[in-house]
C-alpha cells in the first residue's frame, strides 16, 4: 500500500498542507488504496511534503508523485482532455501554484495575527526555551523564500491584486460548469485548484485574500463540492459570498 506522508488537519482544513491535498486527492481520484501519516520534512526525499513510499521507493514533490502514480498504476488523471485541454489544465496549475499559491502563502505566514493563530502554534510543544527562536527561524525562511519567487517584495495591497488577477481567471474559466475541465468530472488540475482555493477560504484565518475570493460565488461553491466529494466527513462552512 502507498503510504502518504502529510502535514495534518489544521486550520478548518482535512489536511494543512494544499500540497498534500492536491497529492491526497489524486489518490482518490485515482481509486488507489493508501495510508495517511504524519511527515516530516528533515526525512523527506526533497525536504518538503508530500512524499510518499511505494513499495520501498520513495517519491517526493506533488507533481512527480502524480507522474509516478499515473504510469505506474495506468491511471489517466485528465481522462477525456484533448491535447489542447492538457495544455491548458498545465498552464492553469503553474498559475495556482507559482502565483496565487505563493499570495496564499504571504497572508498565512506573514501577517502577524495569522502567523500567531496558525503556524506559529506548531512549536508549542518544543522547549519554552526554544519557542521563539524556531518561530522566528520559521518565519525568517518562508519571508526568504516568499521574497525570492517575487511575491515578497510587493506592498500589501499589491500581494492581493496579484491574487485576484488568478482568482478572476480562475472563475472565468470555471464559468457554470461544475469543475474546471469538465462539468461531467474532476480531472488533475481541479485537486491543484481546489487544495489552494481552500487554503485561501477557510474561515479560520482572516485576509483581504479571503474576502476577494469570497466575492466569486462560483469559486464558493467549487470548493464546498469538492470538499463533499473528496473529505465528505470534514466540516466546512464558510460565509455565503456576497
Amino acid at each position: 500500500m502507498i503510504t502518504l506522508f502529510a502535514a495534518g488537519a489544521g486550520f478548518g482544513l482535512p489536511e494543512i498542507s494544499p500540497y498534500v491535498t492536491k497529492t491526497e486527492v489524486q489518490l482518490k481520484m485515482a481509486g488507489l488504496d493508501y495510508r495517511k501519516t504524519q511527515g516530516s520534512r528533515e526525512t523527506a526525499p526533497k525536504g518538503q511534503l508530500p512524499w510518499i513510499e511505494d513499495c520501498a521507493q520513495a517519491i517526493g514533490d506533488s507533481t512527480f508523485i502524480r507522474a509516478h502514480i499515473e504510469q505506474k498504476y495506468d491511471v489517466d488523471l485528465d481522462v477525456g482532455l484533448s491535447g489542447k485541454e492538457r495544455a491548458q489544465a498545465w498552464a492553469i496549475e503553474r498559475m495556482i501554484e507559482n502565483q496565487l499559491g505563493w499570495v496564499s502563502t504571504c497572508f498565512r505566514f506573514l501577517e502577524p495575527a495569522n502567523f500567531a493563530r496558525g503556524p506559529g502554534r506548531w512549536f508549542d510543544r518544543a522547549p519554552e526555551v526554544m519557542r521563539d527562536d524556531l518561530r522566528r527561524g520559521l518565519l525568517e525562511a518562508v519571508a526568504g523564500n516568499v521574497r525570492a519567487v517575487g511575491v515578497g517584495r510587493h506592498l500589501s495591497e499589491e500581494v492581493v491584486w496579484l491574487g485576484s488577477l488568478s482568482l478572476r481567471s480562475l472563475d472565468e474559466l470555471l464559468e457554470d460548469k461544475a469543475y474546471l475541465m469538465r462539468d461531467s468530472h474532476p480531472v488533475g488540475v481541479d485537486a491543484t485548484a481546489f487544495a489552494v482555493l481552500a487554503g485561501i477560504l477557510t474561515p479560520f484565518f482572516d485576509s483581504p485574500l479571503r474576502c476577494e475570493a469570497e466575492s466569486y460565488p462560483r469559486l464558493v461553491e467549487y470548493v464546498g463540492r469538492m470538499m463533499a466529494r473528496f473529505y465528505p466527513a470534514h466540516p466546512w462552512g464558510l460565509r455565503q459570498a456576497a
